[in-house]
């Protein structure tokens, strides 16, 4: 049996501040983009950052890969859309896509990878017990 599919879009409206001297997106703001997903996804999902540090737990990024397609500009309103990524391993993965919502255009793919690490700074090789019971409630 397949595994439900754990997603989530998050509306952004582009800043002023997120643009660069071209006057499109600086790629380096798409970073906060993914942030916001992730903060909104801990949100709907029960995997808050601070439940995880509250639980012993922090999840460092440790691997980010971008595809940029198209541009954004100010005032554009975009669609984050996160996937979570099923995996036996002690880690999350995070699949992302970025829209234009007044056309529907794909502006950017990514990918982040995440390790438990205790908050003596040393990394999880095993599932910490709080992920587990998370996965399984999910049934991930």
């Amino acid at each position: 049996m397949e595994k439900p599919c754990l997603s989530l879009a998050v509306p952004v409206k582009v800043r002023f501040s997120e643009v660069d001297s071209l006057k499109i997106v600086w790629h380096g703001s798409y970073v906060k983009y993914l942030e916001d997903a992730r903060e909104a996804f801990g949100e709907k999902y029960g995997l808050e950052y601070m439940y995880m540090y509250n639980s012993g737990y922090v999840a460092p990024i440790v691997d980010m890969h971008f595809k940029y397609f198209n541009s954004a500009r100010v005032g554009d309103r975009l669609s984050v859309e996160i996937t979570y990524k099923p995996t036996r391993a002690s880690k999350l993965i995070f699949n992302y896509k970025i829209y234009r919502e007044s056309d529907g255009v794909l502006l950017s793919e990514a990918q982040t990878i995440q390790l438990f690490q205790n908050l003596e700074g040393v990394f999880e090789v095993s599932n910490p017990d709080f992920y587990a019971e998370w996965k399984l409630y999910h049934n991930q």
